[in-house]
């Protein structure tokens, strides 16, 4: 799915004023990352700093920081959870947060407290009229040169 040259695979799930995508995983658990849309917002992700493994997190609180040049700001949590994995690869390096957000770039592996996590996110057929009218509120251009 493009929406104004911002890519948007229609298999994640996406919290769309918070910019994050999730993927479930096994065992009921859900990969999450940072939106390509949330990356050029951040315009470059110099620092991910994840909630510690074990650690709980509320719908709506931050449960992982990136900072860039002149931007500090919060990962927030679609659903409550506990954090089980994060990708050490990112806090290394967090270039691949900017280059492959969706891939090597994920951000952390969590646990839902239910399995209704997904409830109040889109996905499928329903992301690109999202984040067109996200898009629009906000007047964000859009993708294009990132």
């Amino acid at each position: 799915m493009l929406v104004r040259g911002c890519e948007f695979p229609d298999h994640l799930f996406y919290d769309v004023p918070h910019h994050t995508w999730y993927a479930p995983a096994e065992n009921g658990l859900v990969r999450a990352g940072m939106t390509v849309v949330g990356v050029a917002l951040a315009r470059e992700v110099l620092v991910f700093t994840p909630k510690r493994v074990g650690r709980s997190f509320e719908a709506g609180r931050a449960f992982a920081t990136v900072e860039s040049a002149k931007w500090v700001g919060s990962v927030r949590a679609a659903f409550d959870g506990e954090v089980v994995a994060v990708n050490d690869d990112a806090i290394r390096s967090p270039a691949l947060v900017n280059d492959d957000c969706y891939g090597a770039g994920w951000l952390l592996v969590v646990k839902p407290a239910d399995n209704t996590w997904q409830a109040n996110l889109v996905t499928g057929d329903t992301i690109a009229a999202a984040y067109e009218a996200w898009m629009e509120n906000e007047a964000f251009a859009g993708c294009a040169g990132r």
